[in-house]
């Protein structure tokens, strides 16, 4: 089994893992675990919040969470790339790599246990070994007797799982932990949705049935063939461009913007010159979308719309990853430039590159 070039302790070690279980107050949703391939009960592992609480779901518990990894349970953190920034960076960097969402989740596992029975996923993932070891069981698709992987996973590598592949692993002799990469991919039938959505809004798609269609096979036959003659006739006509740009629009919102460190980018705002230096945003997403008169900026969760003309000043802010504000003279007059470079710091696609 090949070993993998990054440092996945550097992504979340079994030390972070442990100090979020142990103090940073997460929710029910946040944090289950599972025995033996069981589900706990969440009450085994959780307690109401505490008087004069606001919230009203149940907070884990650390000292009864540890109770239960004592006992042969699991901790599953789920979505961890959501709140753990190492995770939140690499997950964006592979997503733009992959095209796809991905999900991160980690799995702590006492020494000798095993949390879940044999199961496929029903999507692909990678798995990191973090800390300790993993015996890994991996079966044909087809043939689930025939076990493609039988060994080991060691701290430091990597095995990945294509989807449908009946897998299992257990702890050897001292706690694991692993983080487990879904990937979550977007299928080719979203462009048949947001067809439909074009198609919702057009009048002839609109008309009732005829009366007692439905209970005369024949006439129902023709009716669908009129209609696929419409459909037929329609497609033709349907703008390539706007269907690109809502197909385009529905993988980008399937993610979460990053936008760290706004506050400060605020107050940087009126200190923008010709000569500041800005760069994109870590895992930002910028993709044009010229129009008749206006050009549309697509970013991770809106749409911008601009003058046409300020396009070749948006290519290279698209293309280049850092840029001083004069970068753009070539293309807008000094005082507009810097009305653009606010306007995408506001917004979270740029960042003025502070001193520290």
């Amino acid at each position: 089994m090949p070993q993998a070039e990054i440092a996945f302790d550097d992504l979340a070690s079994l030390d972070d893992l442990d100090r979020m279980i142990a103090s940073l107050g997460l929710s029910g949703t946040n944090l289950r675990m599972v025995k033996d391939g069981k589900p706990l009960q969440p009450s085994a592992y959780t307690r109401k919040p505490g008087t004069g609480s606001r919230g009203t779901d149940p907070v884990v518990s650390a000292p009864l969470v540890y109770e239960c990894f004592n006992a042969g349970a699991t901790i599953v953190l789920e979505s961890l790339h959501r709140y753990w920034q190492p995770l939140t960076d690499f997950s964006r960097d592979l997503e733009l790599a992959l095209g796809h969402r991905l999900q991160v989740n980690a799995y702590i596992t006492p020494p000798g246990s095993q949390g879940f029975d044999v199961h496929r996923d029903s999507h692909d993932v990678f798995v990191l070994q973090v800390s300790g070891a993993k015996h890994w069981l991996v079966y044909d698709r087809d043939e689930q007797d025939v076990a493609l992987i039988d060994q080991p996973l060691e701290s430091g590598a990597a095995l990945y799982i294509p989807l449908g592949f009946p897998h299992a692993a257990k702890a050897t002799a001292v706690a694991s932990a692993h983080l487990t990469v879904g990937i979550l991919t977007h299928e080719s039938i979203e462009v048949f949705r947001q067809l439909v959505a074009l198609a919702e809004r057009e009048p002839a798609f609109k008309e009732r049935l005829p009366i007692g269609v439905a209970s005369d096979p024949n006439a129902l036959k023709a009716l669908v063939e009129n209609q696929l003659d419409e459909v037929r006739s329609w497609l033709d006509k349907v703008d390539v461009d706007e269907l690109t740009m809502r197909v385009a629009a529905k993988v980008a919102s399937s993610k979460q913007p990053i936008v760290r460190g706004q506050l400060r980018q605020f107050e940087a705002l009126e200190h923008i010159t010709e000569g500041t230096e800005v760069e994109q945003r870590r895992g930002a997403i910028c993709l044009l979308f010229p129009q008749d008169s206006i050009l549309k900026v697509m970013l991770v969760d809106r749409v911008l719309e601009m003058p046409l003309g300020i396009r070749p000043a948006m290519e290279m802010i698209a293309q280049q990853g850092r840029l001083r504000v004069s970068d753009l003279h070539e293309f807008l007059e000094p005082a507009s430039a810097i009305v653009l470079v606010r306007r995408l710091v506001r917004e979270g696609l740029l960042e003025v590159i502070l001193d520290h």
